[in-house]
């Protein structure tokens, strides 16, 4: 017992070094980030930089087991406004598989200028038990002081972002109000003065913008002139940037012909936001016809295409076609004595010659006539109505996928348009307030705005496409209320209601054919015209 108490208390021996634990190994990731792409293909970059610097701090820690790990997370031009970017979801990914007990950067706002995203970061960060390390600014994530003075670090970051973007904001506005060209890409009819830099006409593009204008209130929609102008090979603006790679000359689709009849440059003025101002540039588009092209695209707006084509009573103004030569067929008249003769004559007749049409001119009354019957052969048969019906569906099914396809189109370009504002906005420095900067987040912020007004306008449609759709029971009781009512009905009012029901007559002068075409949602809108006109003669 005694020999067993001194043997305890005996100094024992000190642990050879090679007996003491191993120092766990702490595995260092270094992260870098660089907001633009500018001195990126030096040799030498300021990701190489941030790196050394990282690997140093983690060298001096040797003693402790970090080590760096040899996998390189750089971001090279990415904004630290949000997280899209390569380098930090290939280093989040590590972290998530446990290759990461560390992370190191040169500087807090390095891993993210936002205070939102940090905090998630961090949240993340302390799930996976990963440390987070900056070497210019000395704090411990592990205490509750050393996260405060973290979080007041970050919101200055973010203070100062936020400034600046507020700054531009401002620039612009004003010179917007002042009725200046704010920057942004040029659009088709004007060049870049680049001495003064403002806005000069390009006569022979001018030329072709006041066609196009002209061709819309021809055709009175957006996919016949997206269809001529793609037959004339016509495209949008063709520029080069500063740097010399040439930008534009694509062909038009509905987005960006909408955006051109609807740019109030075109009668000398600017936009910003909802306020337009009075420009400096010339106008190249009578402010008439561009008014008669704003009220057009509204009432296609809010219709879904059944425009009101007809001011004078014309039954078929608008929607009577010449089968040969595929021209508008367009009301006129000859007198007589006291009489007055109506007719359509061909619009490609009328100005190549009537030699080059077969169908030349029709007398309106018999067609008209037809065209009337027609419809009312639609109400008293079962079989045609369902027909027309079908057909109808299937024009609404074909329109409503166009619609979708434009507004997914529109959402994709906007959330890129997004991501690059934030992007640009986090690369802005105080002095940039004229600089290039400056001028792309002038453009993006007037596509975007373009862009979201459109968006709605498609949405607008596609609700009234999609409320239109009747059943063959509505459809019969409209078609029943057509003959007592049409009696009573003025020839404008008659006029409107073969505009909704109706959305294209064809006449073939060579073979004496007419084709009559409904609209997708023409029997929705007849009933509900037949029964106002009803209600407004009952009140009467």
């Amino acid at each position: 017992m005694t020999s067993h108490t001194n043997r305890l208390n005996r100094p024992q021996p000190k642990p050879k070094p090679a007996d003491r634990e191993p120092t766990r190994s702490v595995r260092c990731a270094v992260y870098t980030r660089k907001s633009t792409e500018e001195g990126l293909e030096q040799e030498f970059n300021s990701l190489d930089a941030q790196r050394e610097a990282g690997e140093a701090f983690v060298r001096s820690q040797a003693g402790e087991g970090w080590v760096v790990l040899g996998t390189r997370y750089d971001d090279g031009g990415f904004t630290g406004a949000n997280t899209d970017r390569p380098g930090l979801h290939a280093l989040l990914a590590d972290i998530a598989d446990g290759k990461v007990d560390c992370v190191v950067v040169y500087k807090v706002d390095r891993l993210s200028r936002s205070l939102l995203d940090f905090a998630q970061l961090m949240r993340t960060f302390e799930d996976k038990g990963v440390a987070f390390v900056s070497v210019t600014q000395q704090f411990s994530t592990a205490t509750s002081m050393g996260r405060l003075v973290l979080n007041v670090l970050l919101s200055f970051a973010q203070f100062e972002r936020e400034i600046i973007s507020e700054r531009t904001r401002d620039k612009i506005a004003a010179t917007r109000r002042k009725g200046k060209w704010a920057g942004g890409h040029p659009v088709l009819g004007y060049d870049i003065d680049p001495a003064g830099y403002k806005l000069t006409v390009n006569a022979p593009e001018a030329e072709r913008v006041r066609q196009i204008f002209a061709l819309y209130l021809e055709h009175g929609a957006l996919l016949p002139v997206v269809e001529e102008l793609e037959r004339r090979q016509w495209t949008t603006k063709r520029w080069a940037t500063r740097k010399g790679p040439e930008r534009g000359g694509k062909p038009f689709d509905r987005t960006n012909l909408y955006n051109l009849l609807t740019n109030p440059l075109y009668i000398g003025h600017v936009r910003y936001k909802d306020e337009v101002h009075e420009g400096e540039h010339p106008a190249i588009v009578e402010a008439t016809a561009f008014a008669a092209v704003q009220q057009a695209l509204t009432r296609n707006g809010r219709t879904g295409g059944a425009l009101v084509r007809n001011r004078f009573g014309a039954l078929l103004k608008g929607l009577l076609r010449c089968g040969p030569c595929g021209a508008a067929m367009t009301p006129s008249h000859s007198t007589k004595g006291s009489t007055r003769y109506r007719y359509y004559v061909c619009t490609h007749a009328q100005k190549r010659g009537y030699g080059t049409c077969p169908s030349k001119s029709v007398p309106a009354e018999p067609i008209e006539a037809f065209v009337v019957e027609r419809v009312r052969t639609v109400g008293r048969d079962p079989e045609l109505l369902r027909q027309v019906l079908e057909q109808a569906r299937e024009k609404s099914t074909a329109r409503i996928a166009e619609l979708e396809a434009e507004h997914g189109s529109l959402e994709k370009d906007l959330r890129a348009w997004h991501r690059e504002v934030n992007q640009l906005a986090g690369q802005l420095n105080p002095g940039d307030v004229n600089g290039p900067l400056v001028t792309r987040l002038a453009d993006l912020h007037a596509r975007i705005e373009a862009a979201e007004h459109r968006a709605a306008k498609v949405r607008e449609c596609l609700t009234a496409v999609t409320d239109q759709l009747i059943s063959e029971e509505d459809a019969a009781k409209a078609l029943a209320a057509f003959d007592p009512v049409w009696a009573t009905l003025t020839p404008l009012e008659r006029a409107r209601v073969i505009a909704l029901l109706v959305s294209r007559v064809e006449y073939d002068g060579g073979t004496g054919g007419v084709t009559v075409s409904f609209h997708p949602t023409g029997l929705t809108a007849l009933a509900d015209e037949l029964a106002q006109h009803h209600d407004h003669r009952s009140i009467a």
